[in-house]
């Protein structure tokens, strides 16, 4: 257990998001303000030396994460984010990372990185069935990085996407945030990909995302990569850890 650091404000880095008007515009925080996140001694090596693939600053420059924020992080896979967060938000915030059960029951590595994020102080683990997070209420922030496909699996209910947005919905305040990352597929490429590549079309997480009454805000492409032809499984070693991915903010209506 740690007492987790809240973030100094330093220098600027520069970088741009591209909003749903067409226009570029600055990013809502300055990157550079997340420079004791990056240099924090209590995240594991191996989480530093990967910031800079990650994108983690502006990462959490398009999220807006402050110090003291009720911070969500949905399918935390590894723990990557939650330590991240855990940092960000400091000791007078909270981060609630979720693990669904039938990740946990997959692998065992998803059920231990649950119980070291648990173990952390401004950190509550929980875990429960895929389509029914439960996310308390007054979320500042529900994030998700590279899972938003997962909820489009073949051994998951049809309904299941959009079981879990009423569910962030819900347990976000009134303009809360919910920022998805993900791999992106081919325009059009079904949700099908989900399954076959671990890939989704950036305009099916938007119709969903915005059926349950978020409104997007801003995307990204911070994480670009147009080198990536999109055809092949994110687990590829030809092109895993470089494929194209989007980033997108959906705000609740105050």
């Amino acid at each position: 257990m740690r007492r987790s650091l809240a973030f100094l404000l330093t220098g600027a880095v520069s970088a741009t998001i591209l909003l749903t008007t067409g226009a570029m515009a600055p990013l809502s925080q300055d990157a550079g303000a997340y420079a004791s996140v990056l240099s924090d001694t209590a995240r594991p090596e191996a989480d530093r030396a990967r910031d800079a693939t990650r994108k983690t600053a502006e990462t959490l420059a398009f999220a807006e994460v402050e110090p003291g924020e009720k911070v969500g992080d949905m399918i935390i896979g590894g723990g990557f984010f939650t330590r991240v967060f855990a940092s960000a938000v400091g000791a007078g915030g909270e981060v609630v990372a979720w693990q669904p059960a039938e990740f946990v029951a997959f692998q065992a590595s998803y059920g231990e990185a649950l119980a070291a994020a648990d173990a952390m102080d401004n950190v509550s683990a929980i875990r429960s069935p895929i389509g029914a997070p439960e996310f308390p209420s007054g979320m500042d922030l529900i994030f998700t990085a590279q899972n938003y496909h997962d909820l489009h699996l073949k051994p998951f209910p049809a309904d299941t996407a959009a079981r879990v947005n009423a569910a962030v919905f819900a347990a976000l305040k009134p303009g809360g945030l919910y920022v998805i990352v993900d791999h992106a597929a081919l325009p059009g490429a079904g949700l099908e990909a989900a399954d076959s590549l671990h890939r989704i079309d950036v305009a099916d997480v938007k119709r969903e995302v915005e059926a349950a009454g978020f409104v997007l805000e801003a995307d990204s492409d911070v994480l670009a990569n147009p080198a990536d032809p999109h055809t092949a499984n994110v687990f590829d070693p030809a092109i895993r850890g470089h494929t194209d991915q989007f980033m997108l903010r959906f705000r609740k209506p105050a």
